[in-house]
């Protein structure tokens, strides 16, 4: 499979048949390219450009297209498209993926749209799934999946196998249920292989099957799937009967989503933002941790107040304050980040006093090394005395080992109180390691230089 690459003159070529409605050329350029790349081009193309490639291609493919289009754009999108073009967009689509664009049109147009849709059971498993919260196994799960009574024989099994497979796009999993629809366990395509027609599906199937409830968080779907590597897991309700599926590809959006919010959080933006968004929604998402910072820097500016006497005496301790302040910063963010991502990945158990003692350790070390580079250059570049030079080196030292301790103290206290741990990193670290490293390195001053 050749690799796609989106060009200018593509673009170009493509404005160029939708302008002089060539639309057979048109079809025939775009009816060979995968459905992400059709969305990759739309993406490119002004409103009226993209809804008159929509309304081109055939149905199957576009509702595939529509499925990778960012939000904001593809909301655009349904704001142009008739409750009836919708509803024939969603019946080729998983219920998972109509769900998806369903949820985001206002409560009357919902409505209407599902009122359209043909398949009475599609839009009964659509209606169904819109009644759970985005982030749970509930909200991430479809209803297509195959699976076979324990009471059936296997000749009956693959007859109604072959029938279920005919709605489901990818048949990652073979579930075995009760009478009642109670998951009982899965199924090998081997063992049904292999096993005589006359046989029980009671006698070959494999009871031991992982699963998650409709009320799990997302989270805990994409962690439980990550870690036994599965390609798709079943969906139960409180009495743990079947009621659907959740496959990798979703798992995957989840993590992606995740990563971006905690990126989003570590630089110090409170909301989900895009870079094309009103500039009213952008401040309200930076502005608040600009005024941490702002604070934490006129805090720090009053502690350089306080201590302007000494800096009379001792003009040369203004030449250290970037590096303190840049030195405490960096290790309390170095130090929040490898905890943050252990407590994501489940590497870290959350024993806060080993993990204190070993950040301790580590700040030693790397403070001694910083200071003995310090004392160095401090001495030949800006001779400095020997009272100068060990104040500065004992306050690395110490500035060191407490932003480490502060980095890692933060985001397990928060984890353990159920706050997203991710808030720990960047302006709040940071500022706070800002603020003491001033603090710490003025109250050595004072009791190395007696002032």
């Amino acid at each position: 499979m050749s690799t796609f690459k989106l060009t200018d003159e593509l673009i170009e070529q493509i404005e160029l048949l939708v302008a002089e409605k060539r639309n057979k050329e048109l079809e025939s350029l775009l009816n060979d390219m995968h459905y992400a790349d059709i969305a990759e081009i739309i993406h490119e193309l002004n409103i009226k450009d993209a809804i008159y490639i929509i309304r081109l291609l055939d149905t199957e493919k576009t509702s595939d297209v529509i499925t990778e289009l960012d939000e904001d754009f593809r909301d655009k999108i349904l704001e142009n498209m008739s409750a009836k073009e919708i509803a024939d967009e969603l019946i080729e689509l998983d219920t998972d993926d109509a769900v998806d664009i369903i949820s985001e049109l206002p409560e009357n147009r919902k409505t209407e749209v599902i009122s359209y849709i043909e398949d009475v059971e599609h839009a009964r498993d659509i209606v169904d799934l819109l009644r759970y919260d985005d982030d749970t196994a509930g909200g991430l799960m479809a209803k297509e999946l195959v699976k076979v009574n324990e009471n059936w024989n296997v000749l009956k099994c693959v007859k109604e196998m072959r029938e279920q497979a005919e709605f489901v796009k990818r048949v990652h999993s073979i579930y075995v249920v009760d009478d009642n629809d109670v998951l009982k366990g899965r199924l090998s395509l081997k063992d049904l292989l292999t096993t005589s027609t006359r046989s029980n599906i009671k006698d070959v199937y494999i009871p031991k099957v992982d699963y998650v409830y409709v009320t799990d968080t997302a989270e805990d779907v994409a962690r439980i799937m990550a870690k036994y590597d599965l390609e798709a897991i079943p969906v139960v309700d409180e009495m743990k009967r079947l009621v659907g599926r959740i496959t990798i590809d979703d798992v995957v959006d989840v993590i992606k989503e995740e990563a971006e919010k905690d990126y989003q959080l570590a630089a110090g933006i409170t909301h989900d933002v895009e870079a094309d968004d009103s500039i009213w929604k952008l401040t309200k998402a930076r502005l608040p941790w600009l005024l941490i910072g702002m604070f934490g820097g006129l805090g720090a500016a009053s502690i350089i107040n306080g201590f302007q006497g000494a800096m009379e005496r001792f003009p040369v301790l203004l030449i250290f304050i970037p590096l303190i302040q840049a030195t405490a910063g960096n290790v309390g963010v170095q130090s929040s980040a490898i905890v943050v991502q252990g407590l994501a990945n489940d590497s870290i158990d959350g024993e806060i006093w080993g993990r204190l003692l070993k950040e301790f350790l580590l700040g030693l070390i790397n403070g001694l090394a910083i200071a003995g580079v310090v004392i160095l250059v401090s001495h030949f570049a800006f001779h400095t005395t020997y009272n100068i030079s060990l104040t500065v080196a004992v306050a690395l030292v110490t500035v060191i080992i407490n932003a480490a301790v502060i980095g890692t103290f933060i985001p397990i206290f928060l984890h353990k109180r159920g706050i997203d741990p991710a808030v720990a990193t960047g302006p709040f670290i940071t500022t706070s390691n800002d603020v003491l490293g001033i603090l710490i390195y003025f109250s050595i001053a004072k009791i190395v230089l007696g002032f």
